[in-house]
């Protein structure tokens, strides 16, 4: 049977709050079991592994981020593609003491490749942490993580800390910028395609599953 693939469909929710417009964006952390729990730098909501957080982006803008902390749940991995729908970046984490998290990383990375892209085919936003360096120990060298990244496309890394949040928002700060950088390069590409179309044009306006 051929997968199929989850094409991102904006989940940001645009909303009237004094002049100001808020957001909603959905981004998974994703990786082997023990790698680091990330939710508990976050204003937990439904159980351990969901949790939501406010930025204040912009004096314009405001995004609530949902974090689905899935890390751990490999047993589950039927279910990945209903945790990956709507998400629009994704962090992937291993634990820089143990060399077999940072090996899973490739599976964890096909996976989600093969099961959510952009409206253009493109892969979302991916940011790589290596997680728990307040362990003194790493079984990484930093040359072999920054050689992943360049072979697997992978825009940045982060050497991270979920227990004493060392560089979590940093990490998430860069999914956040690429996707609003998306989004605008989406509706540059969308102008676009209306200047060169039909100026008048009868559609069909159902909504796409």
């Amino acid at each position: 049977m051929t997968s199929q693939r989850t094409i991102r469909r904006d989940s940001d929710v645009p909303l009237s709050n004094l002049g100001q417009k808020e957001l909603l964006f959905k981004f998974l952390i994703i990786g082997d079991y023990g790698v680091g729990k990330f939710s508990s730098n976050y204003k937990i909501t439904i159980g351990a592994d969901f949790a939501i957080k406010t930025l204040d982006w912009d004096p314009h803008t405001k995004i609530n981020l949902q974090l689905w902390d899935i890390a751990g749940h490999e047993r589950f991995g039927y279910m990945t593609r209903v945790y990956y729908k709507y998400a629009l970046a994704a962090a992937l984490v291993f634990d820089i003491s143990r060399i077999a998290t940072f090996q899973s990383v490739k599976k964890w990375l096909v996976d989600l490749r093969e099961k959510i892209t952009l409206p253009d085919g493109s892969n979302i936003p991916v940011v790589l942490l290596a997680n728990k360096c307040d362990i003194e120990h790493s079984a990484i060298p930093n040359e072999q993580i920054v050689k992943f990244c360049k072979e697997n496309s992978i825009g940045s890394w982060y050497i991270t800390s979920a227990k004493e949040n060392v560089n979590i928002d940093e990490a998430i700060r860069y999914l956040v910028e690429n996707v609003i950088k998306t989004r605008v390069e989406d509706q540059i590409r969308d102008s676009i395609k209306l200047r060169d179309g039909p100026v008048f044009q009868e559609k069909n306006t159902c909504c796409k599953i």
